[in-house]
């Protein structure tokens, strides 16, 4: 007797992988195919050697990562705002608060006044 149940969903694997390239969630790419978590891992140990959903997103999702990085910094061409964005996060700057700029003003104006005196 044959096995009977629900059709089987078909999840087209260029079509996940640029789910994956756009960093969908699990939940999100599950949603677009209309299947469970479970389902899909099954799908991914099958398609992808054994490897599970997390396993494969985190190979397949750095396209994405890697085209929004090249946008940032496009975008941090003509963005103040996003060249300070990056500065913060990748080269560790910080802005100082006012009141410290005020300090080394009256630092400065006082070795000023001091290196002028012998």
């Amino acid at each position: 007797m044959a096995k009977t149940g629900r059709p089987r969903k078909e999840i087209k694997k260029d079509t996940f992988e640029k789910l994956c390239g756009m960093m969908c969630t699990e939940e999100e790419v599950c949603g677009f195919f209309g299947v469970t978590d479970k389902t899909l891992t099954k799908w991914c140990r099958e398609n992808y050697d054994g490897l599970t959903f997390s396993e494969v997103y985190k190979v397949v999702s750095m396209d994405g990562k890697i085209s929004l990085r090249r946008a940032q910094f496009k975008l941090a061409e003509k963005s103040a705002a996003m060249a300070i964005f990056l500065g913060k996060n990748y080269l560790g700057q910080k802005e100082m608060p006012e009141d410290l700029e005020d300090i080394y003003e009256k630092l400065d104006e006082l070795a000023a006044k001091i290196g002028g005196v012998e």
